[in-house]
């Protein structure tokens, strides 16, 4: 067994995760002489002067650094201000994190498209009326067509979010008529992704866009670009091809791997390959392979996104989230993890070496220095699944590492789609989000929050979103979950109808009438696309304003880590959504571009930012920002509840 040696000194694993899976897996690490992601964050110490984006590296005259603490006392040697350092930078890093969304809907419109023309044989069209809903939101005509005219009609549509160089992307037709009005007021109104994100990375080369102000125009549009685009394609186009998500029971932690059973782990952002191999664990011909190496079965489980995604569709049990991938091979009961784009650690080949398990890459796009490439065809789905298969069956069967599984699970319910809310609120015939709005105006509930994203070992993983959505829910307020943070809340026992006790006496009667949990998840973390129609729903069906930043909403991602994750922030913000981000943001404070970020943007009509550390205090300023939401909308009084009798129901229909 490869080891590191460990020479600093060690905090105990409990401050490290509030996961008890994850903290036993990393004693046992500990105790093999292998480093995993948890301890190197802790070692890491971030350079101080990068971590606020004081500093700047896009041309050999520097890297030039300037002092966080007198931000305007010099300047780069180029001139670049401070403001204009951190609006580059920040640009940069939509930008990535804009291509990242963007490129993984491009492939799922590729994907729909072999569909359609028949060159991909083993996925197919599983929800026929939510693609002719689809069509008919960007005004695509569906009388008296097939579906598969309507299918191309609607590929040729959604290929114009990536390939326009003029005019409005498609889906802007579904964002509330007045926030777009606004964007076009603004400039901001993403035309198509290749064209923003060339443009953005353009504008911010050396000896560019100089001026804050007009950089962050094109950043703003870029991240529309992201929210609007390429992510909303991804859900949308997977919910069409795979199937909608509704409400289904599954486990989370790693007490779902099975000792007795060849074991595989799938890890990543892209649907396609996970769905191909539930398929393939459930073959025969594997199943009694698996049987004659000595294991009962073959045992298929989640991590990370592509994982919630699984576990939302068809009940997948998920081991648990980005933070625990590494982990989770130290069981020593993977005998296959199985990985594609986005969130995959490099450190995961080094540990997978140490417990001798496989990692497998299986996109082109996303190759890792020693681990074994696999790559995974749409045309031919079999061919990868099958040799991942055959190695993992074989792996199995010449285990010479002691397993150690935590026996820890969670049950909770999963898969609450924007389609099932509006079901679950109104039924078959009258779904919409009306009964939501009257509960947010009679003060049941005081608004919705989303927190979603990431975990990051910079802190005590999953304890800011734990406690963050504790205070939220005790304070009346709905929480919509996706991504890791999904998981988070889901190990601690939040996502089922038993957890409305922990919320307050509005939102515990509300959730309790309808039978659900005061915290939804909607699934991975490209499905933040779900809040934003989620949102627009709730503007259409009245009585909470005419755009989405008139509405009682505020959004958190609490251990953010990714550039993906800046990308979104910045498309919710754009979109109308207070945005407090945990652990701190990489601008300086006392700037005129954090200025803008923070205030300005918001007078503009978007938006606006926000940083704080301590769950606590985020909850109180989004809190605080519903609350004055809630008062500019005249409802900062909950009205009197009274009983309706008949009398008073013949004035009302007369």
């Amino acid at each position: 067994m490869a080891k590191e040696i460990i020479t600093k000194k060690q905090v105990p694993a409990s401050d490290r995760t509030m996961c008890d899976a994850t903290a036993q897996m990393l004693e046992k690490a500990r105790r093999d002489g292998v480093i995993i992601d948890l301890d190197r964050g802790y070692d890491m110490k971030p350079c101080p002067i990068g971590v606020q984006s004081a500093c700047c590296k896009h041309c050999f005259m520097g890297p030039c650094r300037l002092n966080p603490r007198d931000p305007y006392k010099k300047v780069g040697v180029c001139g670049a201000t401070i403001d204009t350092i951190m609006s580059r930078n920040f640009g940069r890093m939509v930008a990535a994190g804009s291509a990242s969304h963007n490129d993984h809907g491009m492939n799922i419109l590729e994907l729909f498209k072999g569909i359609i023309d028949g060159k991909v044989k083993d996925f197919k069209i599983k929800n026929t009326f939510k693609l002719e809903e689809l069509a008919k939101s960007i005004g695509i005509d569906i009388e008296d067509k097939e579906i598969l005219e309507v299918a191309k009609e609607l590929y040729t549509e959604l290929e114009k979010t990536f390939s326009n160089v003029e005019g409005e992307m498609p889906f802007t037709k579904r964002v509330p008529k007045e926030t777009l009005e606004q964007w076009r007021r603004e400039g901001v109104v993403p035309r198509g992704a290749m064209r923003e994100i060339m443009e953005l990375m353009s504008r911010t080369h050396i000896g560019c866009d100089q001026d804050y102000n007009n950089l962050s125009k094109q950043i703003t549009r870029t991240a529309l670009a992201d929210g609007w685009g390429g992510s909303m394609i991804a859900t949308e186009l997977s919910d069409i091809m795979f199937g909608t998500p509704s409400p289904t029971l599954a486990d989370v932690n790693m007490g779902v791997l099975k000792e007795d059973h060849v074991n595989i782990i799938v890890h990543g952002h892209e649907p396609a390959m996970f769905e191909a191999m539930l398929a393939g664990v459930n073959d025969k011909f594997f199943i009694d392979a698996a049987k004659e190496k000595g294991a009962k079965g073959i045992n298929l489980v989640g991590m990370c996104c592509s994982g919630a995604e699984m576990m939302s569709r068809h009940g997948v049990p998920h081991a648990g989230s980005f933070g625990s991938t590494e982990a989770v091979i130290v069981t020593g009961a993977v005998d296959a993890m199985v990985v594609d784009i986005q969130c995959i650690k490099q450190g995961l080949a080094s540990v997978a070496k140490c417990y001798d398990t496989y990692l497998i890459t299986t996109n082109p796009r996303a190759h890792i220095e020693g681990a074994t490439h696999i790559e995974f065809e749409e045309t031919n789905p079999g061919k990868c699944i099958d040799d991942v298969l055959s190695k993992a069956i074989a792996r199995f069967g010449t285990r010479s590492m002691p397993v150690e599984i935590p026996q820890i699970t969670q049950s909770g319910i999963h898969g609450f789609s924007h389609e099932y809310i509006e079901y679950m609120l109104g039924g078959v015939y009258r779904g919409s989000y009306t009964p939501l709005n009257d509960n947010i105006i009679n003060g049941r509930i005081r608004g919705v929050a989303g927190v979603v994203g990431c975990t990051n070992p910079k802190v005590k993983q999953d304890s800011i979103h734990i406690e963050l959505v504790k205070e939220l829910i005790k304070n009346d307020v709905l929480v919509l979950q996706t991504g890791c943070s999904q998981i988070s809340l889901a190990k601690a026992g939040f996502l089922v109808p038993e957890a409305a006790c922990l919320a307050g006496d509005g939102l515990a009667e509300v959730c309790e009438t309808v039978g659900m949990p005061p915290v939804l998840g909607l699934g991975s973390c490209v499905d933040n696309t779900r809040i934003l129609i989620a949102a627009s729903a709730m503007v259409k069906a009245g009585g909470l304003g005419n755009t989405i930043a008139d509405l009682p909403v505020a959004g958190c991602a609490p251990e953010w880590m990714s550039e993906k994750a800046i990308a979104i922030g910045q498309y919710f913000v754009a979109s109308g959504v207070y945005t407090v981000f945990g652990i701190g943001l990489p601008i300086v404070k006392g700037t005129k571009y954090y200025d803008y970020l923070f205030n300005g943007m918001e007078k503009q009509g978007f938006g606006k930012w926000g940083t704080a550390s301590d769950p606590h205090e985020i909850a109180q300023m989004m809190i605080a920002h519903i609350d004055k939401k809630r008062k500019q909308l005249g409802i900062d009084k909950a009205r009197e509840r009274t009983l309706v009798d008949m009398s008073d129901r013949r004035q009302l229909t007369a």
